[in-house]
């Protein structure tokens, strides 16, 4: 099992930056796929980006495509999701998310999840 915690959360004015961090503990050797997931109140949780484990492939939602940048550092046990040009509808709980699975984008590919970090973006 895998431990995830996020930080990097906070509020920011629109057009802002911010970079999310997720650290990984426990039987991180068996991760592979690592993904970043956001609930806006009110909404269902939805899909932001996904790595796979060695980095080399991603994927966005349409939403953040162009804005938001996912990267990972093995070494660190740690994925990170580098978030520019920031809008309020981009406020939301974002959540961390991993699985053994090799690459996964839906909320169902994911069996360990973090306990989220709020992101607010002010007009």
């Amino acid at each position: 099992q895998v431990q995830l915690v996020e930080s990097g959360g906070g509020s920011v004015q629109n057009g802002g930056s911010l970079r999310l961090s997720c650290a990984a503990s426990g039987s991180t050797f068996s991760t592979g796929v690592m993904g970043w997931f956001r609930q806006a109140p009110g909404k269902e949780r939805e899909f932001v980006a996904t790595i796979n484990r060695s980095g080399s492939i991603t994927k966005y939602a349409d939403s953040v495509k162009g804005r938001f940048r996912i990267s990972r550092d093995n070494a660190k046990n740690t994925v990170y999701l580098q978030m520019n040009s920031l809008k309020p509808e981009d406020t939301a709980v974002y959540y961390c998310a991993a699985d053994q699975a090799t690459w996964g984008s839906m909320l169902t590919d994911f069996r360990s999840w973090g306990r989220g970090t709020q992101v607010t973006v002010s007009s």
